[in-house]
């Protein structure tokens, strides 16, 4: 009882991590109707921001959170206005190629500049006691706690500004209607940055969450974490806020319990069947709508 329990606890926390990379995912969907393939590198230039500040330039760490959030919040925003601004309205196979052409980039100048081995990206910046639940012998690290009580804040500060801020009802109109929006003095553009710009500081946050987990990073860190978050917006339904929170946790959810009850080898592959079963039984996710185009 006590493994399976910590099991859901770790679950939760690596869920935490797939729903704000997921967010990215879903909000650029939902707004501009298009997938970025290169949000999961966006994490990999957050981690190597933060690794830069902190252990290269001895900033302390909250000014080395702060240096990625920024950074990458621009990053977002210049990806959006050089690869896929030109291409408002392109066939959709024509996104896909630039943003796997955009992730190439980011990871091949990430391997120029730091070099193909892994670096330790926070040695000691970020240490957080560990919490024991009375005498039941199960143990949450500190970094657990942090990383799920980030993942709420962030979430709902999220849901706040999309609800009750002036840009997050122009998201919600530009999301409806492009056409419409623009015709109601909507700058669709910029809303388009802004969303963008969201997207890659959750991102930021992710990366330093994903740092105190794994403790290592590589040019290719984001791959993986990128494509099972995608899975995880996929699942919960592409373009719906909540459902990138719920496919987030049940991806980690799953993905933890089949390592410490299946097999680690085999990890990947239930997580991915999963997915497999979810579009032939529900192609439009646990919270996705059907949407009924007029011809």
């Amino acid at each position: 009882m006590t493994l399976l329990i910590q099991t859901l606890i770790q679950g939760i926390s690596l869920g935490s991590i797939y729903a704000l990379i997921a967010l990215g995912y879903t909000m650029v969907y939902g707004i501009a109707k298009m997938l970025n393939f290169a949000h999961g590198d966006v994490i990999m230039v957050g981690a190597y921001t933060i690794y830069s500040t902190i252990l290269l330039a001895h900033f302390p760490g909250w000014l080395g959170v702060i240096s990625a959030v920024v950074f990458c919040g621009v990053l977002g925003v210049v990806i959006e206005f050089l690869a896929y601004k030109p291409l408002r309205g392109a066939p959709s196979l024509n996104v896909l190629i630039t943003a796997i052409g955009v992730s190439y980039l980011l990871q091949n100048m990430a391997l120029l500049l730091f070099g193909g081995n892994q670096k330790s990206m926070l040695p000691d910046s970020f240490d957080f006691p560990d919490v024991k639940i009375g005498n039941t012998g199960i143990t949450v690290t500190g970094e657990v706690i942090f990383t799920i009580t980030l993942t709420v804040v962030l979430m709902v500060a999220l849901t706040l500004f999309i609800n009750k801020t002036k840009m997050g009802k122009a998201m919600r109109a530009v999301s409806e209607d492009k056409d419409a929006a623009r015709l109601m003095g909507i700058n669709v553009n910029r809303t388009i940055s802004v969303t963008f710009a969201i997207g890659s500081i959750l991102a930021a946050f992710a990366s330093l969450c994903y740092g105190m987990s794994y403790a290592y990073i590589k040019p290719t860190t984001g791959s993986m974490p990128g494509i099972k978050a995608f899975t995880a917006a996929v699942f919960g339904g592409i373009g719906s806020i909540p459902g990138a929170m719920l496919g987030g946790f049940v991806i980690g959810i799953l993905e933890k319990l089949s390592s410490a009850y299946i097999s680690t080898q085999f990890t990947d592959a239930i997580v991915f069947g999963v997915l497999i079963v979810m579009l032939v039984v529900r192609p439009t996710g646990l919270l996705g709508k059907k949407i009924r185009e007029k011809v």
